[in-house]
């Protein structure tokens, strides 16, 4: 028996392939003895169609979905990050652990440290705006290691102190190491009791005023030959094109060194109880004082060292212990460039005008 098949079909095990021409065997072969089998014994294999997974498909997309969007707000928290570490937000502080106590009573101690400008007055005030808001703050220390300043920025210091006080109710000792003197000991009468360390150097209750005189450089060094335009005679005086004038030096004492004079003096008196104006303006030429001195002359009220102004707080306050904390500005790379590139002289409009303008301070210099 013959079969005409196309294809391959299985029979036991083997694969037989079959002619369209009907011819099982090649020219010239004999035919295969083995009778071909029945045909209910070939079976032919039936293939499946493989399964569409589609439940892990949607798996698996899902998972994709999710990490990218978790990769995304990784790298946008990196970069809030990199942008906090590198300008550092402002109003921000830490608390650095100086004396051990119970965390529900707090002395802070504020720092004001170096030449008193617009920029110190900022950071003291973001500094007692972080103790306005903390409950647990029961009184403050400022620390002190100033030679003074620009008066506006001594001004603004010794108000916020003062706001302080009235608004909280709430005891603030200034504590005086190195130097606090002229815009440093303005800022100290702020406040409610002094304590000096005993090398310290206070006073210098005064004012000061200068400026630079580039006429001589300018015309005969130089040949520049400045020209000022002005709506009236007083308009540019002191003027660095010229030399300075009896009248000019009368006119800048009646309307600025008189006025701050005064106004410091005022507000020694009014911080020092025990002194009188009389007693201030004995006081006030100028002169710098020992501690001793200043103790004797009631400038101050104590001679000591941080843990006496820790102890005067806490009586002050009331309170028996107390965590002392001092604040601390989180570093940033803006602030650390900042401080690198400071000290680097830059000659632009702005620096000559502050060169060459009279500057009024609550300073005080070797």
């Amino acid at each position: 028996m013959r079969f005409t098949m196309l294809g391959s079909v299985f029979w036991k095990g083997h694969i037989m392939d079959f002619e369209q021409d009907n011819n099982l065997s090649g020219p010239g072969q004999p035919e295969s003895s083995s009778p071909p089998p029945p045909i209910s014994q070939v079976t032919v294999p039936v293939i499946e169609k493989p399964k569409r997974r589609t439940g892990w498909r949607i798996f698996w997309g899902i998972i994709l979905v999710l990490s990218v969007l978790a990769n995304i707000a990784l790298f946008m928290i990196l970069i809030g990050v990199v942008a906090v570490f590198a300008a550092g937000q402002r109003g921000i502080f830490t608390e650095e652990v100086i004396q051990d106590g119970p965390r529900t009573t707090k002395i802070a101690v504020i720092k004001l440290e170096g030449i008193i400008d617009g920029t110190q007055a900022n950071g003291l005030y973001q500094q007692m705006k972080v103790a306005r808001k903390d409950e647990r703050v029961k009184g403050l220390i400022i620390r002190v290691n100033s030679p003074g300043g620009t008066i506006s920025g001594s001004d603004q210091i010794y108000n916020e102190i003062l706001k302080y006080r009235q608004e909280e109710e709430k005891p603030v000792v200034a504590f005086m190491q190195g130097v606090a003197a002229s815009g440093g000991y303005y800022t100290s009468v702020a406040c409610e009791k002094i304590i000096a360390e005993p090398t310290t150097i206070t006073g210098s209750v005064g004012v000061m005023a200068g400026h630079f005189v580039l006429q001589e450089l300018l015309e005969n060094k130089l040949g520049i030959q400045p020209v000022v335009f002005k709506s009236g005679e007083k308009k540019d005086w002191p003027s660095p094109f010229e030399a300075v004038t009896d009248e000019q030096r009368q006119y800048i004492e009646e309307k600025l060194i008189g006025p701050a004079y005064n106004r410091f003096v005022q507000v020694v008196a009014d911080g020092r109880g025990e002194l009188t104006l009389t007693d201030v303006e004995r006081l006030a030429d100028g002169s710098i004082y020992s501690v001793q001195e200043a103790l004797d002359e009631k400038l101050i009220d104590e001679i000591g060292y941080l843990d006496e102004a820790i102890e005067l707080v806490k009586s002050l306050a009331g309170v028996e212990e107390a965590m002392v904390v001092e604040y601390e500005k989180p570093f940033s790379l803006a602030g650390f460039l900042g401080a690198q590139t400071s000290n680097i002289l830059r000659i632009n409009k702005r620096t000559l005008y502050e060169l060459s303008s009279p500057q009024v301070l609550y300073l005080w210099t070797l």
